[in-house]
């Protein structure tokens, strides 16, 4: 398994923007499919982005298109999810998660990090 903090999380107003990074140690990056996710309590971990090794070609959930966008930084190990417009139903815990190669399923993932988004 591989190590995933997440970070830039916190309150903005509705509008605003955040940048949210993770950080991956512990095995190779090179391969990896990496993705985002969110959950709100009492609700279902639900996909937001997820990022491909190949060409870096990205998927993203239909309500977030044109607003977020993924990227990754294969020589630092990072991956970072841009977010801007926000609404205040983005408001949820963001969680990080890594696929290897030998893999079809997201078998790593992050502590998670807190965004509220305000009225």
């Amino acid at each position: 398994q591989v190590h995933l903090v997440e970070s830039g999380g916190g309150l903005v107003q509705a509008g605003g923007s955040l940048r949210l990074s993770c950080a991956a140690s512990g095995r190779p990056f090179s391969g990896y499919v990496m993705a985002w996710f969110r959950q709100v309590p009492e609700k279902e971990r639900e996909f937001v982005a997820k990022i491909d090794w190949s060409e870096g070609r990205t998927y993203y959930k239909d309500t977030v298109k044109g607003r977020f966008t993924i990227s990754r930084d294969n020589a630092k190990n990072t991956v970072d999810l841009q977010m801007n417009s926000l609404k205040p139903e983005d408001t949820a815990v963001y969680y990080c998660a890594a696929s290897s190669p030998y893999s079809t399923t997201f078998d790593d993932w992050g502590q998670g990090t807190q965004v509220t988004v305000s009225s």
